[in-house]
């Protein structure tokens, strides 16, 4: 047959929280294979994947979030452009196809400084910022380490190219344009809290979005792979800044979240990103929230 297509409808999914439109957006995924995971061997894990979900290796979904309230537009993370390769990359188009003009979003708030969350800021060759009229909020402690050059000197190449460089290179015109602005916790917009969640990252954030009688929070990366994390919040990455820290803030976000029955809106949940956990015998799981056809 000729014509057939060779890539799928764009990544965006719309949902309404009260006033709010959340906006699922897709920037891709990534497969990293096995080694990205701490405590748990890789034969443990491939018999997880293999025998609970028939997926192996494990996928990455990587999402970001569009927030429209009051005239206004807000994203949480803005994709990662470039730098994790040719499956990634996709929120330009998607955002094109949400019917968002980058020029009109407002501010970009930041769940952390890692390239899949923020190297869609900035042009990396021409230092221009690709949303001219967003401030970029973020937790002071993801600025405080990642500019830190003595942290910098400390890090193996890797890291420094891709995390301390390239999230210097995503920032700064922002910073030279007096477009930063830094928070420690609580209200960063109205119905937007701020919940400082340490440890994969210094300023590691999550955001809860409240509208009326209705909740959300956006997790960050409080998972990386649902199906080992969920089950296994012990489980830590190889990308996590402070292992323990990162699994009790993972327990205390999981506990918050079945205590409040908040829905989840979560970077690396699979696509569209949205669910519900719940708690039986001890153990949690996360349910995707069902899709509907009307927004």
């Amino acid at each position: 047959m000729k014509n057939l297509p060779s890539e799928q409808v764009a990544g965006v999914y719309h949902r309404k929280l009260g006033d709010v439109l959340v906006t699922g957006l897709s920037d891709g995924y990534v497969d990293l294979g096995y080694g990205i995971f701490r405590n748990m061997q890789e034969p443990e894990i491939k018999d997880v994947l293999l025998r609970e979900h028939r997926i192996s290796p494990p996928r990455i979904s990587v999402n970001a979030f569009a927030l429209r309230f009051g005239g206004r537009t807000y994203l949480i993370d803005c994709g990662s452009a470039d730098i994790m390769g040719p499956t990634c990359g996709r929120l330009p188009a998607n955002l094109a196809g949400a019917g968002i003009d980058p020029a009109a979003v407002d501010g970009v708030l930041l769940t952390h400084i890692h390239p899949d969350h923020s190297n869609g800021l900035t042009d990396a060759t021409s230092g221009t910022r690709l949303f001219p009229n967003a401030e970029v909020i973020v937790h002071e402690n993801e600025i405080d380490h990642w500019f830190d050059d003595e942290e910098m000197e400390r890090a193996p190449e890797r890291q420094r190219r891709r995390y301390f460089e390239a999230g210097r290179i995503q920032l700064k015109p922002y910073m030279a344009a007096d477009r930063v602005r830094t928070f420690k916790s609580g209200s960063v917009l109205p119905g937007v809290t701020a919940i400082p969640i340490s440890g994969h990252t210094p300023g590691h954030t999550a955001y809860v979005i409240s509208s009326g009688d209705q909740s959300m929070i956006v997790w960050g990366d409080t998972v990386h792979v649902p199906e080992i994390q969920v089950a296994a919040p012990h489980v830590t990455m190889q990308f996590d800044v402070d292992p323990e820290a990162a699994a009790k803030a993972r327990q205390m976000i999981f506990d918050m979240v079945v205590t409040d029955d908040l829905l989840i809106g979560g970077m690396h949940l699979h696509f569209p990103g949205f669910g519900y956990m719940r708690r039986e015998g001890g153990k949690y799981a996360v349910a995707a929230e069902q899709w509907a056809f009307e927004i």
